[in-house]
């Protein structure tokens, strides 16, 4: 089988999510069992700004890693019949149970990142999320610059976000695992900044991965049907 191809059929072979009315989640398939989610496009559809290479390493490999540990931790505890979101808000500074929320936190945060960028994405929004965005940040322009600059100062590894806080948008970084849901805000649209989200195709260039998720990924169909 040529690469290209099991790359494309791993993607679809993933089991089927569930989706919240707050955005995309991984569902327990069974008592103990997260599942991960396919993957919303082939796995090279968003060459050549991310590479098939690089969705492959990250989604079959890390994503599906952070998945594996969740199911092995919440086997055998009050978790392993919850909705991943509940893990995560359940799990929230729990000292004791901080592997539980980093890996159920970093199996949400990849899922929301693989459906806030979509093949043609990119650009101006329109709609809703586009007046939501004006109003919120003034134009576009002014909202590319304070996203990237949160991307860009993100420091180690993490992920910047757009998120809907009441009925005002705003921009949040965090660090590693972190994710608005445990801070009972709602995410619309995020950035996977962790190195092996872009090394693979920008080596140490995050800045111009940046702008390339801005001018030719982002999915903002995505970002207004989170709005609610």
């Amino acid at each position: 089988m040529e690469r290209r191809e099991f790359l494309t059929l791993s993607a679809k072979w993933g089991a089927l999510a569930l989706l919240s009315a707050s955005g995309v989640s991984c569902g327990n398939k069974e008592p103990g069992t997260v599942a991960l989610p396919p993957l919303p496009y082939d796995a090279d559809a968003l060459a050549p700004y991310i590479s098939g290479n690089t969705i492959g390493l990250h989604y079959g490999k890390h994503h599906q890693g952070y998945v594996n540990k969740l199911n092995k931790l919440i086997t055998g505890t009050k978790y392993r019949k919850m909705p991943l979101e509940e893990i995560i808000r359940k799990t929230c500074g729990e000292c004791d149970e901080t592997a539980i929320f980093n890996n159920a936190a970093q199996v949400f945060n990849h899922t929301f990142y693989w459906n806030s960028m979509k093949p043609g994405g990119g650009g101006k929004p329109v709609g809703k999320i586009a007046e939501k965005v004006d109003a919120a940040f003034g134009s576009f322009e002014k909202f590319a610059e304070a996203f990237g600059a949160a991307a860009k100062s993100q420091f180690g590894s993490g992920w910047a976000w757009l998120v809907a806080d009441g009925d005002d948008l705003k921009i949040m970084k965090t660090a590693n695992a972190d994710t608005p849901v445990a801070h009972d805000l709602k995410p619309l649209l995020t950035i996977d900044v962790w190195e092996h989200a872009y090394y693979p195709d920008y080596q140490n260039r995050r800045g111009d991965y940046i702008a390339t998720y801005l001018t030719h990924l982002v999915n903002w169909e995505f970002a207004e049907k989170n709005l609610g």
